[in-house]
């Protein structure tokens, strides 16, 4: 079964511009239906942080919709809903991204809110008081319930020594009941500037009209002197680290890997996302059909690796089926991830994940939501918006000795940390 190989559309259909201020702004037109969205990329997320104030990028996206000069508290919402549209925003190791859906005619009603907030935010102590709690709330209702975000806290911490991806995006709770007023206007100065930003507006829209509202709603903002670079590379690890999370209401074991790998620039990005998809992608994938079917020694599978700035984490995840120890899981899960490094991969396994990767590609690209994401994704992680049409071409070049040759190289037990997480700890 060869892979199959088709263009994304042409780079034509998006334009852009640079404001003066810095502020990059790519157009993507699209009249298929009457409606519009808006992404703004904001290049600053927990790697940003240092101790002290871990955790601020995060609280930002509260903060960023409690007021500002010309809307009150819970207007920006409010004002929005009223002309038809709707947001959502989220906060990574990385950026910070916020996301407005609207009808076409509502485009200039958007630019206001957005502006507005932008240069004129309140950073109210009241408010910073009622949403510092709400955050520490967040914190602990999500290591409570999530058994992921639990493990993942304590792996990340003990595969990074240096590098601030060591800590959660949420923050450290200590740090979230001591930023100061000082530290977020600061922080809102700094990292909300317009030439720290890159903002992706795509559907029923005019380039000229979009063009002429960006240089009149954010090109009066100053720039700022840009943020100071993350100086920090975590040193090689050369040795296999361990934790252990204690959770009595758990009950079977989790079990977490973590290998570092490059960053999402790096030529081995499309090989790794490839080998993910290999281990952990539906029924048949390698992990799945080893461990769940046929040894039938975990619940599920699961994994990622972030889109990322600075080299990062290959995570692997699972649950033991009751009754099944750590270790018994750990190793069938370490003896499959040899098997690829060792032995490889057949073609047809990976034309069916070429293939595979490609639907998945097309399919969000068919909304200009999707394509908005993506390429803004592509802008701030692979250097360049263009690189998201030349995307089906970087995954038909992968070659099965490319997925064995990243298995081998960064798959290994000296570059992986283990994290379990169980109701009781091993007895020595």
């Amino acid at each position: 079964m060869a892979p199959v190989v088709t263009q994304a559309a042409d780079s034509s259909e998006v334009k852009s511009f640079t404001l003066d201020n810095g502020m990059k702004v790519l157009v993507l037109e699209d009249d298929a239906i009457p409606n519009a969205n808006m992404y703004l990329f904001w290049k600053v997320g927990s790697r940003n942080e240092v101790p002290g104030i871990t955790g601020l990028s995060h609280f930002f996206e509260h903060m960023m919709f409690n007021g500002s000069k010309n809307y009150g508290p819970k207007m920006f919402d409010r004002t929005m809903e009223a002309a038809g549209g709707a947001n959502n925003a989220y906060t990574t190791e990385n950026v910070t991204v916020y996301t407005d859906w609207f009808p076409a005619e509502a485009l200039e009603t958007i630019f206001k809110l957005e502006s507005d907030r932008i240069a004129h935010l309140n950073i109210d102590a009241k408010m910073v008081e009622s949403e510092r709690n709400v955050v520490a709330s967040e914190r602990t209702t999500g290591l409570e319930n999530s058994n992921w975000r639990a493990l993942q806290e304590e792996v990340k911490a003990t595969a990074f020594r240096a590098h601030p991806y060591s800590w959660s995006v949420i923050g450290h709770e200590s740090d979230i009941y001591a930023w100061t007023l000082d530290d977020l206007k600061q922080y809102h100065k700094t990292y909300y500037a317009p030439n720290n930003a890159v903002v992706v507006i795509a559907g029923a829209v005019d380039y000229d009209q979009v063009k002429q509202m960006s240089e009149y709603y954010f090109g009066s903002i100053p720039a700022q002197t840009p943020p100071a670079e993350v100086r920090t590379v975590e040193p090689e690890q050369k040795g296999e680290r361990r934790v252990y999370v204690r959770k009595e209401s758990v009950t079977s074991p989790n079990l977490m890997l973590a290998y570092h790998v490059p960053q999402t620039s790096h030529e081995d990005s499309y090989a790794l996302d490839v080998l993910m998809s290999l281990l952990i992608d539906g029924n048949s994938s390698r992990l799945n059909k080893a461990l769940v079917d046929e040894q039938q020694i975990a619940l599920g599978v699961d994994g990622y690796v972030p889109d990322s700035f600075d080299p990062n984490l290959f995570y692997l995840f699972a649950v033991a089926k009751p009754g099944v120890e750590a270790a018994t899981l750990e190793q069938a899960l370490i003896t499959e991830i040899n098997k690829v490094a060792q032995e490889g991969v057949s073609q047809e396994e990976l034309d069916k994940i070429k293939n595979s990767k490609l639907m998945g590609f097309y399919d969000t690209l068919e909304t200009i939501n999707g394509r908005a994401n993506t390429l803004g994704t592509y802008e701030l992680f692979q250097g360049d918006w263009k690189k998201m049409y030349t995307a089906p071409e970087a995954y038909a070049k992968i070659t099965r000795e490319d997925v064995q040759r990243v298995a081998q190289t960064y798959l290994k037990k000296s570059n992986r940390t283990v994290g379990v997480l169980a109701a009781e700890e091993d007895k020595d």
